[in-house]
C-alpha cells in the first residue's frame, strides 16, 4: 500500500508541476489525487473509525485555512471594488525609470505583508500598464514585482499561503516571523532591485495614456479611502485578534469581513440596487479565485494521507541521515519550490518534522518560511504571483529565464545567507 500511495502522491505532484504544457488544471488534478489517495487508504485499512478520526482532523485543518484565504480574497476584492489601491498609485511621481522601479518594488514589498503576494502581483502589475507605455519595461516590472511580492510575504503571516499555513498550524508566530525573516526577505528584494535599477540609470519614464474616467468606475474619494483603511484594518489585526483571544485566525478574518460588508452596506443603502451592485459583498465572493482554494484543499487532504501512514516521517529520518544538516535541506526545498507549488512542499515538511522535536518559531520553520515563500521566484511558474504576471503581460518562460532567475537566485541566496548570519548572532 504505501508503495501505491507514493506513486499516486508523485503522480499527482509531476501532473501539478506540468500544469501549463499537459493543459490540465492543477486543481484537478489535486482533487483526483487527494481522492485516489484516501480511497486507497481507505480500502487497506481494517478501521473505518481510525480513517474517519483521521479524516475529520485533517478536514479541520484545511478547512481553518482555506476558510482564511476565502475571507482575505474577498476583502481585497471589495478594496479593489472601490478603487481603493487608487490611495497609493496616485502618489506616485517621478519621471525616472530607475526611481520607478525602487517606489514600485519596495510598494510591491510592503503592500504583500498586507495582502498577500498573488494579489499584490496583480495589484502592481495593473499598475504598470498604467504608468508605462512600452512593453519591454513593463514586462521587466512585472518580472521584479514577482520577485518582491514573494519576498514580502515570506515575512507576514497573512502575506504568503505557506506562511499563513505555518502560523494556523503553530509553527511560528506573528512577531517571531516578523523579527526572524524580514531582513532577509528585504536583502533578497535590494540585491536584484539594486543590479536591475542600475542598469536603469539614465532612462526616462514612457508615460502610458490614461483611460477616461466614466460614471461606471468613478469611486468618490470618501468611500475610497473608508473601504481601504477598513479593509486593510481588518487584514492587519488578525494576528492581534488570534493573540488577545487565542481563537483560530480564520474566526478573526470571517469577523472582519462581516465588519466590512456591515460598513459597505451603510455607506451604499442610499444607492440604486444596479449601481451598487458591483460593490456588494456577493459581487466579490463570486470574483475571488475559487480554483486556487479547491487546489488548496486538494493538495493539503492528498498530503495529509502521507503524514497519516508516516511516509513523511520516514523521509525525514532518510534526509537527515543522508542530507544532515538541517539548513542545507530547507535551502533545497526553497530551491525545488521554484519548479513546483511550494504549498505541497511546506505541508510535506509540516507533516515530515513534528512540534514535539521542532517547537513553534524554530530555525526549520523560519528558514522554511523564508526559503519556501522567496525560492519561487527562482522561475516564473514556481509561485502563483510569477504565473499570474506571465498571464496578464504574457511573459514568455524563457525570456525569464534570462532576465530575472539570475536576479531571483541570487537575492534567494544572499536573503538565505542573511538569516543564516542573523540566526548564529542572535543564538
Amino acid at each position: 500500500m504505501l508503495t501505491a500511495l507514493i506513486v499516486i502522491f508523485l503522480l499527482t505532484y509531476a501532473a501539478i508541476a506540468l500544469e501549463h504544457p499537459i493543459g490540465i488544471n492543477k486543481s484537478a488534478s489535486a482533487l483526483i489525487g487527494a481522492g485516489l489517495l484516501w480511497t486507497l487508504y481507505a480500502v487497506s485499512t481494517a478501521d473505518p473509525h481510525l480513517i474517519s478520526e483521521q479524516l475529520g482532523h485533517s478536514l479541520l485543518g484545511t478547512a481553518q485555512i482555506v476558510f482564511f484565504l476565502m475571507g482575505a480574497m474577498t476583502i481585497v476584492e471589495v478594496i479593489d471594488a472601490h478603487n481603493g489601491f487608487e490611495v497609493i498609485t496616485q502618489r506616485i511621481r517621478t519621471t525616472r525609470l530607475s526611481s520607478l522601479m525602487w517606489l514600485i518594488g519596495l510598494i510591491s514589498f510592503f503592500l504583500s505583508a498586507l495582502l498577500d503576494n498573488l494579489t499584490t502581483t496583480i495589484v502592481m502589475v495593473s499598475l504598470v500598464r498604467k504608468l508605462l507605455d512600452k512593453r519591454e519595461d513593463r514586462i521587466l516590472f512585472a518580472g521584479m514585482i514577482v520577485i518582491a511580492a514573494n519576498s514580502g510575504g515570506a515575512w507576514s503571516p497573512i502575506g504568503d499561503v505557506t506562511t499563513t499555513m505555518l502560523w494556523i498550524g503553530g509553527q511560528i508566530t506573528p512577531l517571531a516571523i516578523v523579527e526572524g525573516v524580514l531582513l532577509p526577505a528585504l536583502v533578497s528584494l535590494l540585491v536584484p532591485l539594486a543590479l536591475c535599477a542600475y542598469a536603469l540609470r539614465g532612462r526616462t519614464v514612457a508615460i502610458a495614456s490614461a483611460p477616461p474616467t466614466t460614471l461606471e468606475n468613478h469611486t468618490p474619494s470618501f468611500e475610497r479611502n473608508l473601504m481601504f483603511i477598513l479593509g486593510l484594518g481588518v487584514l492587519v489585526a488578525v494576528p492581534i485578534f488570534k493573540t488577545l483571544t487565542h481563537l483560530p485566525p480564520f474566526l478573526g478574518i470571517l469577523f472582519g469581513l462581516g465588519v466590512l460588508w456591515l460598513a459597505g452596506d451603510l455607506v451604499h443603502r442610499d444607492k440604486e440596487d444596479a449601481h451598487k451592485q458591483r460593490f456588494t459583498l456577493v459581487h466579490a465572493l463570486s470574483k475571488i479565485d475559487m480554483g486556487s482554494l479547491v487546489f488548496f484543499i486538494g493538495i493539503l487532504l492528498a498530503v495529509a494521507t502521507l503524514e497519516h501512514t508516516h511516509i513523511l516521517t520516514s523521509l525525514a529520518s532518510w534526509l537527515d541521515t543522508h542530507v544532515g544538516r538541517l539548513d542545507v535541506i530547507v535551502l533545497l526545498i526553497g530551491i525545488f519550490s521554484a519548479i513546483v507549488d511550494n504549498v505541497p512542499l511546506v505541508a510535506a515538511a509540516m507533516g515530515m518534522y513534528d512540534l514535539a522535536s521542532y517547537p513553534p518559531n524554530h530555525f526549520l520553520w523560519e528558514f522554511l518560511a523564508y526559503c519556501a515563500g522567496t525560492g519561487g521566484s527562482i522561475l516564473i511558474i514556481g509561485s502563483a504571483a510569477g504565473v499570474a504576471a506571465m498571464g496578464l503581460e504574457k511573459i514568455q518562460f524563457f525570456w525569464y529565464v534570462r532576465k530575472i532567475s539570475g536576479l531571483a537566485l541570487a537575492g534567494y541566496l544572499a536573503g538565505a545567507m542573511t538569516y543564516l548570519v542573523q540566526y548564529r548572532l542572535m543564538h
